[in-house]
């Protein structure tokens, strides 16, 4: 600035901004920006790419132009974008006019976007980054106290960051300003998350009096019950939604995942999984699978059995430098769920065969699970083929002959993978797992490949039935750190 470079000067701020959005050196620097002609706000164009932090600077000179009604709406969308960092938290945010200035209806739009981009509960430092603008919806229900779709709102931003109590009142004057759907699924949520539950039943039960179509609400009042112990009371719902429309989403999601937790049934994760394939294209994200899956050996992540040794190497070669480095991008400890492990591998066809079958034979002590993921990047390379007479198959199978060890085992979960995400391959994985489940009974080791087993589609009954007695008989391995001792050291 001082060589009356303005431009550049804009640039630098905006990167400040984007490190430390409420740098008083900044904010005083763009206080100068502000006092040339157009107000600073030329330096800062709303183009396709926009930085966040040029986004924010122009919030900013917009309310030093005295629009801050303008400024906030872009403010907004930044903190959308990146919810954690302190974008909001300026002072004329926090101005008492602004919440009787702004427009109700764009400011419903704004607290709607931002309660989209946290979680709920949002995270704790979101929950404080997230608060001016709490502050403007207090100073706008004020001006606008019977605006029911800004009470609602309010209420939906109160509950993410906490305020509880305030969320109840706010979205109950909503739904006695005007009663609707909307406003009884907002009373319904802010019941919830106080811990109301009877309460928030009654008002989910309302709005599907206002709209019996909406099956959302059904999975709504499913996981409330479920979550409450009423499994029976939930089922009873979802079955209902599956009624009027056996391919809703929300209810099939809600469905399999609590018919898992009532009976335990590997099926019907399976059968979830099947419904996420052929239906790509969902009204939301759901997270019912990986929930089901999370913390279950193999079907979550790494399993709980003891140790098993290093494999025989089936390789001369060492893997190649590029192979490791591509490995190391996807290999981890867990996953979401095993087709969630076969996407995440997919990186991997970019890796030669005899490189994936190099790192079985000379794994790298860097690699979290690298046979593991070594055996799922061989699932990648001629996916096209059918399974029965795949190349993948053969190798696999190769694989798993000979004694208990890493490698063995890591073969058979690439196997169970396929038989996740490839229903043509179930029959004939079910009955490769069953057979190694019979020959290494009693043999050390041998919980590793019950494990397997009872993460396995369509396994026979009775194989399932030995596998669950394989894992209640065998005693968990004690201390910590099981996962870094299995598959990291040597």
């Amino acid at each position: 600035m001082a060589r009356d470079e303005p431009q550049q000067a804009a640039d630098h701020l905006a990167g400040a901004l984007a490190h430390a959005p409420t740098l008083p050196e900044a904010h005083e620097l763009l206080g100068r920006l502000a006092a040339r002609p157009g107000g600073g706000l030329p330096f800062f164009p709303l183009a396709p790419h926009v930085s966040p932090g040029g986004l924010a600077a122009r919030a900013h000179l917009l309310a030093a132009a005295g629009h801050p009604d303008e400024g906030l709406p872009l403010l907004a969308a930044v903190s959308g974008r990146a919810p954690a960092a302190d974008w909001a938290g300026v002072p004329w945010v926090g101005d008492p006019a602004l919440g009787g200035r702004i427009d109700p209806g764009l400011l419903v739009q704004l607290l709607m976007r931002l309660c989209t981009a946290v979680g709920d509960p949002a995270p704790e430092r979101t929950r404080t980054t997230l608060r001016p603008y709490l502050t403007v919806a207090t100073h706008a229900v004020r001006a606008n106290p019977e605006h029911a779709m800004l009470l609602g709102a309010g209420s939906a931003l109160a509950r993410r960051i906490g305020e509880s109590d305030l969320a109840v009142e706010w979205a109950a004057r909503g739904a006695r300003v005007r009663p609707s759907k909307l406003a009884e699924i907002w009373l319904g949520y802010a019941y919830r998350s106080a811990g109301k539950v009877p309460e928030a039943l009654a008002a989910l039960r309302r709005a599907v009096t206002h709209d019996p179509d909406d099956l959302s609400v059904y999975a709504d009042i499913a996981g409330t019950l479920a979550d409450h112990g009423r499994l029976a009371d939930a089922l009873s719902w979802v079955d209902r939604a599956l009624e009027k429309d056996p391919d809703y989403d929300c209810a099939v999601h809600t469905a399999h995942r609590l018919r898992h937790r009532a009976d335990g049934d590997l099926a019907h994760l399976v059968r979830l999984a099947d419904f996420i394939r052929d239906h790509p294209d969902e009204s939301h994200e759901h997270t019912d699978l990986a929930d089901c899956c999370r913390g279950v050996s193999w079907l979550g992540g790494t399993p709980t059995a003891a140790p098993l040794p290093r494999g025989t190497a089936r390789a001369a070669a060492e893997p190649s430098e590029e192979s490791v480095r591509r490995l190391r991008q996807v290999a981890s400890l867990s996953w979401s769920h095993p087709p969630g492990a076969y996407d995440a591998a997919v990186q991997l066809i970019l890796v030669q065969p005899f490189d994936l079958l190099a790192v079985l034979a000379h794994p790298p002590v860097d690699v979290a699970a690298a046979e593991i993921w070594a055996c799922l990047g061989l699932l990648h390379h001629g996916a096209e083929e059918p399974w029965l007479d795949s190349a993948r198959r053969k190798i696999l199978l190769d694989l798993t002959e000979g004694g208990l060890d890493r490698v063995t085992e890591a073969a058979l979960f690439a196997m169970i993978v396929s038989a996740w995400v490839d229903p043509e391959a179930r029959a004939d994985v079910a009955t490769i797992v069953a057979a190694r489940l019979t020959e290494v009974a009693g043999r050390p080791g041998s919980r590793a490949v019950a494990e397997l087993a009872l993460a396995t589609p369509d396994l026979d009954p009775a194989a399932r039935e030995k596998a669950a007695g394989m894992v209640r008989v065998v005693p968990r391995p004690r201390g910590r750190s099981r996962l870094l001792l299995r598959w990291r050291r040597g």
